[in-house]
């Protein structure tokens, strides 16, 4: 299996991000595989261009492939908070549009609730920056070094 940026782009052509977002600098084996996911400068939003090797039989994105893009935007909200590695506990998606190949989609993550080493976060999914497709609710534990 390729895992690095070259493969991906062999197979699938990401456009440029829109201004404010770069590539994002915290990218694992698995984001490397299935993205490339974006982060703006500005804040937590994360944004990645629908491509076909992210979409399902009939062409739009893949229920699994939302919920991983969900799933990192909200670590990155958790990472914010806390400064620390985290795990997910818990993750709801609730769908409620399709996204289309080619489109953007952006995550827009919030913390709600923090107690100790437990974070609640939440993000809207929206797609070309207008039409909420989706949203998630996360519990993560951020990880602590033994000792500390």
């Amino acid at each position: 299996m390729l895992c690095s940026a070259q493969a991906m782009a062999d197979t699938d052509e990401a456009k440029s991000p829109p201004p404010g977002f770069s590539l994002s600098a915290s990218r694992g084996p698995f984001t490397l595989h299935n993205g490339p996911v974006y982060r703006a400068q500005d804040d937590l939003r994360s944004g990645l261009w629908v491509l076909k090797r992210h979409c399902n039989s009939m062409g739009f994105l893949h229920g699994g492939m939302a919920s991983a893009f969900a799933d990192g935007a909200l670590a990155w909200a958790v990472w914010d908070e806390v400064r620390a590695m985290s795990v997910t506990l818990k993750l709801t998606l609730s769908y409620m549009d399709i996204v289309p190949e080619g489109a953007w989609l952006e995550a827009r993550p919030k913390v709600k609730a923090r107690s100790g080493d437990i974070v609640h976060v939440t993000a809207d999914l929206v797609r070309d920056g207008k039409k909420l497709t989706a949203r998630a609710d996360g519990v993560f534990r951020a990880l602590r070094r033994k000792g500390v």
